[in-house]
């Protein structure tokens, strides 16, 4: 017996002397991608490939700033929770008392529509006009088009994903406390967890812009942010006579300018930060308060599921939602691109060839953030209704 034992040790160590770990699958087509891993301490892994400039030659690097795309809403929503805080917002007073017009969807006239419904996507705003106003233009005049608003389902029942109300949520914003969104996001956001980040690279420093990504089509077509390491000229979309003349603005009346949307420029690095904010629970690097571990939590708590009925989830890509916080795993594995089933906390983006995520399992303690650039809209993934890529790098969080 005992030999018997003994032979069967010696094969199991021969086996495990010459079994070899089996290789990473190799990264779906892609331009460049980046992405860090992190607990609510530091970064925990990371990895950086292909180009930031194919102009330059200059190679990407985790401190590279990116147009991260929707991921901007749940900083926007960051912002806006602390003018809550502050007394300034109320998640569920009707937004037309801060906008000083009345914001209504026609079909629905004695609706109020709050500033929740806004960072939720239960407004009852869609997207059937453009979200891209220029300079000159005014959100009021944007949301007063016949198409924007949804006519079969009033304001809190339904989720549909919206742009066009976070011009809304800014413009608001900008009305309570007098300041424009791009340097109010900074005083409120950016500059406290000390981000050298910004919105449509206005308060960047110029190190920042220096390191730009260019983005690119799949097929190489530069898309945008190709400005060979410098300041754009016009920082926003010039108005209809082609000028840029930001002096002309009116505080309060266009908070799309800055696209709060999607227009936040940040680092996969800085972007990791954010996700550990809210590991901390609102809770900065160096001990102080960004937000209350009540509010951090009220952005997390879900504020619509999916049931069936209740809402557009984009065949599984949305299921579950909370204040500008998608919650993964909600029907999966649809909205599951690490193919584990946690629960996830955090947002994707989608803009320009790019791809993002940033994601946190407050289970575990850990956090993924990540993009790639120069996707193919047809590039999906086999096990979910994200990005091939998007799947590729979100396993990398299990």
């Amino acid at each position: 017996m005992r030999g018997a034992l003994v032979l069967l040790a010696a094969l199991t160590a021969a086996a495990c002397a010459t079994a070899r770990p089996q290789p990473e699958a190799a990264a779906p087509a892609h331009a460049a991608y980046a992405w860090a891993t992190f607990d609510s301490d530091r970064i925990t892994g990371s990895a950086a490939s292909g180009p930031a400039d194919r102009g330059s030659g200059r190679a990407l690097t985790l401190d590279d700033p990116v147009r991260i795309a929707s991921i901007s809403k749940l900083v926007v929503a960051l912002g806006a929770m602390r003018l809550v805080e502050q007394g300034k917002l109320d998640l569920d007073r009707d937004v037309s008392d801060y906008l000083g017009w009345r914001l209504r969807n026609p079909a629905f006239p004695d609706d109020a529509i709050t500033l929740r419904m806004l960072l939720s996507h239960r407004s009852s705003l869609r997207d059937e006009v453009d979200y891209v106003i220029p300079l000159g233009g005014t959100v009021e005049a944007r949301v007063g088009e016949p198409k924007a608003f949804d006519p079969a389902h009033r304001p809190g029942s339904f989720y549909r994903y919206s742009n066009l109300g976070f011009p809304v949520v800014a413009t608001a914003m900008e009305k309570v406390t007098g300041e424009r969104f791009d340097r109010l996001i900074d005083r409120l956001v950016l500059k406290p967890m000390n981000l050298d980040a910004c919105f449509n690279w206005s308060t960047c420093s110029d190190t920042a812009v220096a390191r730009a990504v260019v983005l690119y089509s799949a097929a190489g077509e530069v898309l945008r942010d190709d400005h060979q390491g410098k300041r754009p000229a016009c920082l926003v979309v010039p108005a209809a006579d082609g000028g840029c003349d930001l002096s002309t603005y009116r505080i309060g009346t266009h908070g799309g300018l800055f696209s709060p949307q999607g227009g936040l420029r940040i680092s996969v690095r800085d972007l990791a930060a954010v996700g550990q904010l809210l590991l901390r629970k609102g809770r900065l690097a160096d001990g102080g308060r960004l937000l209350s571990e009540a509010s951090v939590a009220e952005m997390m708590r879900p504020h619509w599921r999916f049931d069936g009925t209740n809402g557009e989830q984009e065949k599984g890509f949305y299921c579950g939602y909370g204040l500008s916080v998608q919650i993964l795993a909600s029907c999966p594995p649809k909205d599951d691109p690490a193919g584990d089933g946690r629960t996830r906390y955090g947002h994707a983006g989608d803009a320009y060839g790019v791809k993002s995520g940033l994601w946190i399992d407050p289970g575990r303690g850990t956090g993924i953030a990540y993009f790639a650039t120069g996707i193919a809209d047809e590039a999906k993934g086999a096990r979910s209704a994200y990005w091939a890529i998007e799947e590729w790098l979100a396993a990398k969080a299990r």
